[in-house]
């Protein structure tokens, strides 16, 4: 019966205990701001003085007490390409562009035939010019 007591005892004196994170942070502050890894001093790599299982153990403690960690490695940018068939991706926009284009078509089709007058004309002229002066 004593053991269970004991066992009682012991479990609730552990859970009552805090760990000291904030002196843990307070002292180990110089050495966690030099990087996440280690750091460069006169053109050699230094590692961080102390290891990356008590630095885990740190921040753990840390982000279970409900603090930030200010000593995390910068986050890339997200990935903007989009992964799949580029066909795939791109057939809507090009449904639409379609569309818009067939919209416009009327006016294209009045504007390529002027043209192909304007050019024709100016052919004939050319073709008379020629003429006169032979």
């Amino acid at each position: 019966m004593s053991g269970r007591m004991a066992g009682k005892s012991v479990a609730k004196a552990v859970g009552q205990y805090q760990y000291p994170w904030q002196e843990k942070l307070a002292k180990y502050k110089d050495e966690l701001s030099k990087g996440v890894w280690g750091y460069w001093v006169l053109g050699a790599w230094k590692p961080l003085g102390m290891s990356a299982r008590h630095r885990a153990r740190l921040r753990k403690e840390v982000v279970v007490a409900g603090q930030d960690w200010p000593y995390g490695p910068a986050r890339k940018e997200m990935r903007t390409k989009q992964k799949g068939h580029k066909c795939n991706r791109i057939s809507a926009e090009k449904r639409a562009k379609t569309a818009e284009l067939m919209q416009k078509m009327p006016e294209m089709l009045a504007d390529y035939r002027k043209r192909k007058w304007e050019r024709k004309m100016k052919a004939e002229e050319d073709a008379a010019r020629k003429s006169l002066q032979e």
